[in-house]
């Protein structure tokens, strides 16, 4: 069974958002999305200043099974990406929700991150 925190909100293309107190989200793939990739070898993330319309490809993760597109969650501005991911994919493996998290956002409408399921809710998209 998957880890889903109850704290974060989910996409059902398997990323993961993290509500920061000042205003931005981390965003990541789940639990579910790293196991069934396997083991991570590569991963690209999007620069920051780059700005994302929701259901965007934004990055890759490659396992030595397949590459993956990892897409947006919300629509925003990167405002940094996770610098330990190129020396240390398998993180995401390891570690999806804390320091496996991909990129941080600056949300165009905040409002969009409430719109997203909770774990509840992924879950059950899981099973469906």
């Amino acid at each position: 069974m998957s880890k889903i925190p109850t704290e974060l909100k989910y996409a059902k293309s398997h990323e993961w958002v993290k509500k920061l107190p000042d205003g931005s989200v981390l965003i990541g793939i789940t639990d579910h999305a790293q196991a069934a990739l396997g083991d991570l070898v590569f991963v690209e993330v999007p620069k920051a200043g780059r700005k994302l319309a929701a259901g965007e490809a934004s990055a890759v993760v490659e396992s030595v099974k397949a590459a993956s597109d990892v897409y947006a969650p919300i629509a925003g501005e990167v405002i940094e990406a996770n610098p330990k991911l190129s020396d240390t994919p398998e993180t995401l493996n390891t570690d999806p929700y804390e320091s496996g998290w991909l990129w941080k956002l600056k949300p165009a409408n905040p409002a969009d991150v409430d719109a997203l399921l909770d774990a509840a809710a992924y879950e059950k998209s899981l099973a469906d």
